[in-house]
Formats: structure tokens, sequence, C-alpha cells
């Protein structure tokens, strides 16, 4: 793609991030963010695209009028049907607004875009009580497995510290970590893959392994818990998938199947340390505040996910391969497949 059609690109994916017009402030501080750190192209100013959206000096027919390849329009419909499906399903303002690109390049109804949307709603509509899996390689051993994360200091008062206390049928601590660490994997390889679909099943995938360690404790939550519980860290679900594609965007993988995956995995031209770290840090503080009784402050629970997130983005690159590993034996049906719990 050339540099205008990525500006116009992702001037339509913020677009669609405040098509609903109900972002929360703190939504908007962490797309605000997401525009800054993929400021590094200076072909492309996002800060400034993203003021254009915020402050409405941009118009949506200006902005389809700058693409006008097929590939760069189902490219770019795509990515504005996985923003707004990134946070659930697609409001009615939201499904108006994509109504409007589809029928200004003249894509047909919803149901005549090569059942893209049917298949984003999916995702997004991922079961939270299926099976995480495990990655399709080697299972890890022991001699692999990173040694557990200390708990944040701030956090520490609130944790058991026996056997005892943990709740019943809660994981003892080694596996917990290897599901953890297992999950963490799998979605750094997701992230190496150059589709749409696949960068939108991170999430669910992330949110359904917060239920799973919740639920390990005796605690059933729902998708507006764990939204709530992940927003607190400080992890959006549209600025996450915002930052993902925008990566891959600027680095050229994000297209079709089989366009660059060989060629992204070679070069890490989007590093997955992004996907793994997130995962691992929601893992381990999900583990941490579930299993101390839900006890943690706000204050905590943010400074204990920063404090993780950079263990896990010094692990990243010791993991890399496995990840690498596990892309190569993925595609969009596996994934989908996997999502859907199958």
């Amino acid at each position: 793609m050339t540099a205008e059609e990525i500006r116009a690109t992702l001037t339509l994916c913020l677009m669609a991030s405040y098509a609903d017009g109900e972002k929360h402030d703190r939504e908007r501080e962490q797309i605000r963010e997401v525009a800054q750190g993929l400021a590094g192209d200076a072909q492309v100013n996002l800060p400034g695209l993203y003021q254009d959206v915020l402050l409405r000096r941009v118009q949506l027919p200006e902005v389809l009028g700058r693409l006008a390849s097929p590939e760069s329009r189902q490219l770019a419909y795509e990515m504005a049907v996985c923003v707004c499906e990134a946070d659930g399903h697609t409001s009615a303002k939201e499904d108006a607004f994509l109504a409007q690109v589809r029928q200004a390049w003249g894509l047909g109804g919803a149901h005549t875009t090569g059942g893209f949307d049917a298949e984003a709603q999916a995702v997004a509509d991922a079961p939270l009580q299926a099976p995480l899996q495990a990655p399709l390689q080697t299972p890890l051993d022991a001699s692999t497995a990173p040694a557990t994360p200390a708990p944040h200091p701030a956090a520490a008062d609130a944790l058991p510290t026996t056997a005892a206390q943990r709740r019943p049928g809660s994981l003892p601590p080694a596996e917990m970590d290897r599901k953890i660490l297992q999950a963490s994997i799998m979605n750094g390889a997701i992230e190496l893959l150059p589709e749409n679909l696949s960068t939108l099943a991170i999430i669910p995938l992330q949110m359904r392994l917060v239920y799973q360690i919740g639920q390990s404790y005796g605690y059933e939550l729902d998708r507006g818990h764990i939204k709530d519980f992940l927003a607190t860290l400080g992890v959006g679900l549209t600025s996450q998938y915002l930052e993902q594609a925008g990566r891959k965007l600027l680095s050229g993988l994000l297209g079709k199947a089989g366009k660059g995956l060989m060629g992204g995995l070679g070069r890490q031209a989007v590093s997955s340390g992004m996907s793994f770290a997130a995962t691992y840090a929601l893992g381990h503080v999900a583990n941490q505040y579930y299993a101390g009784g839900r006890t943690l402050s706000t204050d905590m629970l943010k400074d204990a996910y920063q404090h993780v997130m950079q263990d896990g983005q010094q692990l990243q690159a010791r993991y890399l391969p496995q990840m690498q590993a596990t892309a190569r034996q993925l595609d969009t049906a596996k994934i989908l497949s996997m999502v859907r719990g199958g």
C-alpha cells in the first residue's frame, strides 16, 4: 500500500473506533496513546490523524475517496469491522457507519462481503467457557518454563501464601504458570499472522484466559466484569486491536492469507512481544487478583500489570522460536475453530 492509502486506512479505523460515540475517557486516552506509539513512521503522522478525527476535521467521503483499489478497500473495510467488533457486538451506530462504507464502495450488504462480517462477529462472541488451546508444537516442559514472576510488592499482602489457602479446585502454581505461558505463546504466534481475523482473535483468547483463572478460584465471571478488569489494568479492547493491526499495516505484513507470512516470521516485521507480554501480564495479574480474593486496589492492579509486563517483554525473545513454530501451523480456519472452542 502507498503511504496515502495507509493514512486513509488508519484514519478510517480511527473513525470506526469513535463511530458509536460511547467511548469512555479512559479508552479515548488509550487510543491517543496508540496513535503516539505508532508515530515512528515519518510518512504517517498518526497523532495528526487522531486529532483530525477527534476534532472532525476530516469527513468519511473524503477518506474513502483516497482508497481506489479493490484490495486496499477490502483491507480497510475489514480493519474497520474488526475495530467495531473488538469490544463486542457492533452497536447500531457502528452498523450504520459500516453500511456507509459498504454503500460508498459498492460492497453490498454485510452478507455479501465474503462472510467476513459474520466471521468477525463470531470471533468477538467467542464463548468464555471454551477450553484454552495449548500451542500446537511440543508441549512445554520444566526445563523450558520460566520461573514464576514474583508478586508485585503492592500486591504481595493480598495473595495466599500456602496451599491450604488456595480455593478448592484451583490449579497448583506450576500448572497455572504453564497455562499462562502457553496462552502467551499462542497469542504471540497469532500476532505473527497477516490476517485481520487473526489479530482480532487475540482479544477473546485473553478474555478466556482471565475467565478460566477466575473460575479456578471459584469466581464465575461474565464479559462485563472481564472488560472492566482489563480496562482497570489499562488494557483497552479497541485500542489493543488498533495497536496490533496498526503495527502490521505499517510494516507491510497485514493482508490476506498467504501474503507475507513466512517473510514476516523471518524478519520479525511485527514484534510478537506485544501480545505475548500483554497476555503474560494479564494472566499473572489475574492470578494474583483472584487468588487474593479480589482485594487489590486499582493502583495496585495497574502497578502489578506494568511490573509483570516488563517481565513478559524480557521473556518474549526466549520464546520467539516457539511462537514462530506455532504460527507456521496456524491458519484462519484453525484460529476460528480454536476461538469457538473447537
